[in-house]
């Protein structure tokens, strides 16, 4: 995936109040950016570490500028939740992901269960239907990726309702985006959340299918790298 709008470089001052990031710019110039992450994003927020902002190019919008990229350790971590799920789609359509290939169609973002919208439905008229929830994460301990940063009751309704798929016959697939490529294996933040982790566990215990891929992340781009092992 290519970041087809111009991109500028500065230096993390601070993020607050969830949404917004004041950036440090050549020259001394303070920038105010769209921080499009609601998690915690524990361990990616070092004052001064360098930053990706990605520009609008619209100025009548609020804030021009979004934060899509900082860089951490000398690794380069996406930040933008809006980019796993349109990676995952892309490498999907690609056949970048084997156990997700042979579907004859894709689409994004369609209603299911309970007011809710599943990332990306898989449709086969021999395969049947693959239900595929998207979930980013930047959150890591060595060379382990973790989801969640934060606790998360959304997290765990989505899960069930991919349950509530299997029960009805179709696949369902919990696919996590770790959005860095410093990471071998996946597992669940048990230490943040407890509940999360317990329903995860449950969840695949009744067919859900768990997948973890790290991602390739450059100023420009952002690109799946490889499968993780995962452990629960």
């Amino acid at each position: 995936m290519q970041i087809e709008q111009p991109t500028v470089q500065g230096r993390l001052i601070k993020r607050y109040k969830r949404f917004l990031a004041d950036v440090d710019m050549d020259g001394g110039e303070t920038l105010t950016a769209h921080c499009p992450n609601t998690g915690s994003m524990k361990g990616c927020l070092e004052a001064g570490a360098k930053v990706v902002l990605r520009d609008s190019q619209n100025p009548a919008r609020k804030l021009q500028y979004t934060l899509q990229t900082i860089e951490v350790d000398g690794t380069w971590v996406n930040v933008d939740t809006g980019l796993p799920e349109a990676l995952a789609f892309e490498a999907i359509q690609a056949g970048l992901i084997p156990s997700l290939t042979g579907y004859e169609k894709a689409r994004r973002e369609v209603k299911y269960g309970k007011n809710s919208r599943i990332d990306v439905l898989l449709e086969d008229e021999e395969k049947g239907r693959c239900y595929v929830e998207v979930k980013n994460t930047t959150l890591v301990d060595g060379k382990l990726a973790m989801f969640p940063d934060a606790v998360t009751e959304r997290g765990r309704k989505h899960l069930y309702e991919l349950a509530s798929m299997v029960e009805e016959g179709h696949r369902a697939v919990m696919l996590y985006i770790i959005s860095r490529d410093d990471v071998n294996s996946f597992s669940p933040a048990e230490d943040i959340d407890p509940a999360y982790t317990e329903s995860l566990r449950e969840v695949t215990s009744k067919g859900v299918e768990v997948l973890a891929y790290s991602t390739r992340v450059e100023p420009d781009s952002f690109n799946l790298h490889k499968a993780l092992k995962v452990k629960l």
